[in-house]
């Protein structure tokens, strides 16, 4: 049994597979234009690598037997990974082209899709890649109208009605200036800060509503009293001592070295998102946006 690998080849199971649909071994060789014979034959050579029947013959057809099944399922599985295996082979032989039209949140502009894009373009130098900040909602809303091709935004509430794939995970921290007392904790929780004065991005900001929500589970509300529209800004009031700043860690990496601020972990769930890659229709993408959505989601 552990060299059924080298028994069972893929025109076997996809002629079983075949058979299987078609509940009948003729009807299955009309449809892959093969004799019935060699079909038989090939249903016998995978029984004979298992050691099990996989379908009965009946005077009207076949039946197919509880290992059959699994079988199929599996064969089909595999036939699956072949075809998109045979896609990806294609876009890298004839080279995809055009162009693709992505809109994205701050978090992952700025954290992770430069590198991510270069790289694609480096497989793909034929391919243009037109890209656009925006908010969350306003991503989810711009792939709803189908004004671009794909959409990078946070994990909340709506994603639900779009095809959606993981990308990356997003820590968040708490950013504070050397010296403000809450720089000597190791870890904080939101209780910690949420009567400081913090500084924060707009009200349509995914992170700015996900702290709201936080804040209202717990009780309390939050002291913004700066907003700006951008994580560098954020991060540099916070350097002069205006407030506090929950930012991406990656984010609050870069300035670490730059400005005089300190990085605390935050101790709660909420502090980590998952940012995905959102979508109308996989099988309406164009091949070039096909390939960056394989490239990104599989990284």
């Amino acid at each position: 049994m552990h060299n059924l690998i080298r028994k069972l080849d893929l025109t076997s199971l996809r002629l079983f597979v075949a058979v299987c649909q078609e509940q009948n071994i003729g009807r299955a060789a009309e449809r892959e234009c093969i004799a019935p014979s060699a079909v038989s034959r090939r249903i016998t050579e995978i029984e004979a690598a298992i050691g099990l029947p996989v379908i009965h013959r009946e005077s009207r057809g076949i039946s197919v037997t509880p290992v059959g099944e699994m079988i199929y399922r599996h064969a089909l599985a595999v036939i699956e990974q072949i075809e998109y295996l045979s896609a990806d082979v294609s876009r890298y032989a004839t080279g995809a082209k055009g162009t693709i039209r992505i809109v994205g949140n701050m978090s992952s502009i700025v954290q992770f899709l430069p590198e991510d894009i270069a790289a694609f373009q480096r497989a793909f130098p034929d391919v243009e890649i037109e890209i656009e900040e925006l908010t969350t909602s306003q991503v989810m809303s711009s792939v709803q109208e189908l004004n671009v091709d794909l959409g990078i935004c946070n994990l909340v509430p709506g994603v639900e009605k779009f095809e959606h794939i993981p990308y990356r995970t997003d820590r968040l921290v708490l950013m504070v200036p050397n010296g403000h007392p809450l720089a000597r904790k190791t870890v904080v929780g939101l209780a910690d800060f949420a009567g400081e004065s913090l500084v924060g991005l707009g009200s349509e900001a995914a992170l700015t509503q996900l702290l709201e929500r936080e804040a209202e589970a717990l009780g309390a509300t939050l002291r913004v009293k700066v907003r700006v529209g951008s994580l560098d800004a954020l991060c540099r009031m916070v350097h002069v001592g205006l407030g506090l700043a929950v930012v991406p860690q990656q984010i609050g990496e870069l300035y670490i070295k730059t400005l005089n601020v300190r990085l605390l972990p935050i101790n709660e769930s909420w502090a980590m998102r998952e940012l995905v890659v959102i979508f109308r229709q996989r099988e309406r993408l164009a091949a070039a946006a096909a390939a960056l959505l394989d490239y990104l989601t599989q990284r």
